[in-house]
């Protein structure tokens, strides 16, 4: 699966849209769904919790491991996706579309972000 070109990428394997009215949408990328494996349990920020660029803010488990949840923006989180919480194997059928995560109140421009092309140089995609 090839990386959608208007969305940017941390390093940390999270996307990140374009902020509609100050909101972006946020979710991890198919490269780490398929390192991942298939993934059993998502715990998600909640709505009014604040997330920070670069620190945790949840967790995906799957059955390989348990692997933390970095936002790639700072801000409010307005919306979680109550679909991947209820059928975590979202996230590895549709990591770009249905499987998002949650959505976030941007405070600010998201920062050291890679393009689709720089983040597919930097998984050797």
């Amino acid at each position: 699966m090839s990386n959608p070109q208007h969305l940017q990428f941390s390093k940390e394997h999270e996307w990140l849209t374009a902020a509609e009215g100050g909101v972006s949408t946020i979710g991890i990328t198919a490269h780490a769904a398929d390192a991942l494996g298939d993934i059993v349990y998502v715990q998600l920020p909640e709505v009014g919790d604040t997330v920070t660029a670069g620190e945790t803010c949840g967790e995906l488990e799957s059955t390989k491991s348990v692997s933390d949840l970095y936002s790639p923006a700072t801000g409010e989180v307005v919306e979680v996706n109550q679909a991947v919480i209820d059928e975590p194997a979202l996230v590895n059928s549709a990591p770009f579309e249905g499987g998002w995560l949650f959505k976030v109140r941007l405070d600010g421009e998201p920062a050291d972000l890679l393009s689709a092309d720089e983040y597919t140089a930097l998984t050797g995609g």
